[in-house]
């Protein structure tokens, strides 16, 4: 097993940049949800236990900004 390395820089807003061996890449993270170009992941509420999956982009970008309006709909 090798090293890794991993750093997420906070622009604000639940928005930030993931930065790895394999580059940088754009997140959103909710207090439930995180967002990210390989896909999403969602806490169960059971502590060390989440649901990850990949896959297409454009449906998490889209429910990403979704989730994004309401979270700041809801906190205006």
């Amino acid at each position: 097993m090798g090293f890794r390395f991993q750093k997420r820089i906070k622009l604000g807003g639940g928005f930030g940049l993931n930065i790895s061996k394999s580059g940088i890449s754009p997140s959103l993270k909710t207090k439930i949800i995180s967002f990210s170009k390989n896909g999403y992941s969602v806490k169960t509420g059971i502590s060390g236990l989440r649901y990850q999956n990949s896959g297409c982009i454009v449906v998490y970008a889209f429910t990403g900004l979704i989730t994004f309006l309401i979270f700041t709909i809801k906190h205006i």
